[in-house]
């Protein structure tokens, strides 16, 4: 394998770990309504465990309610059910064939909260792109060992490397700040 696939190998897998990040900020709660943070709440339907995406039609008609309408009105007990077991500490509403949830503003403090975990799954994110970066080394080194690469493609893989570690860093800032600038503002 030359250094430019284990270089372009290595590149895509750091990609889903920024994307893996960016999901993962999506369901962080900021002061409006959002379908993203119950989107992936898992409802046990018929004994699977099911996002709620998958049944119900979620809509936020107002910057501080969303709305869930179950495909399968009789799931509404299961939904509620989910929805009170997850870390939300949002009360849902039934209202007949809906299920309403009034979004309460953040306090300051919590805002505070939120932000500090939006920056550790963003430190969570850099650690996962570091031993990326290891096992790509590793790999260059082999190569080098086994006489496939010289060693001045060895040198050009780290730098590469270095290069990938510096560009995915930065869109990991990117998105930290974004999101903590979301959550901090009213």
């Amino acid at each position: 394998m030359a250094v430019k696939d284990v270089i372009s190998q290595h590149r895509v897998k750091m990609d889903k770990a920024v994307q893996f990040l960016g999901d993962q900020l999506k369901a962080a709660r900021t002061g409006r309504a959002s379908t993203t943070l119950i989107e992936n709440i898992k409802v046990d339907y018929y004994g699977n465990p099911t996002p709620l995406r998958q049944l119900a039609s979620l809509a936020a008609p107002q910057a501080d309610m969303l709305v869930i309408k179950p495909f399968d009105p009789s799931s509404i007990k299961e939904i509620e059910k989910a929805i009170k077991n997850s870390d939300l500490s949002i009360a849902p509403i039934v209202d007949g064939k809906i299920i309403r949830m009034n979004i309460p503003p953040l306090s300051e403090e919590r805002r505070r909260q939120i932000t500090n975990q939006v920056k550790q799954d963003g430190e969570q994110a850099k650690v996962s792109l570091r031993n990326i970066r290891h096992e790509a080394l590793k790999e260059l080194q082999k190569q080098q060992d086994a006489k496939q690469i010289t060693e001045d493609d060895h040198e050009n893989g780290k730098k590469q490397l270095d290069d990938l570690i510096k560009e995915f860093s930065n869109k990991i800032d990117n998105l930290v700040k974004t999101k903590s600038d979301e959550i901090m503002k009213d």
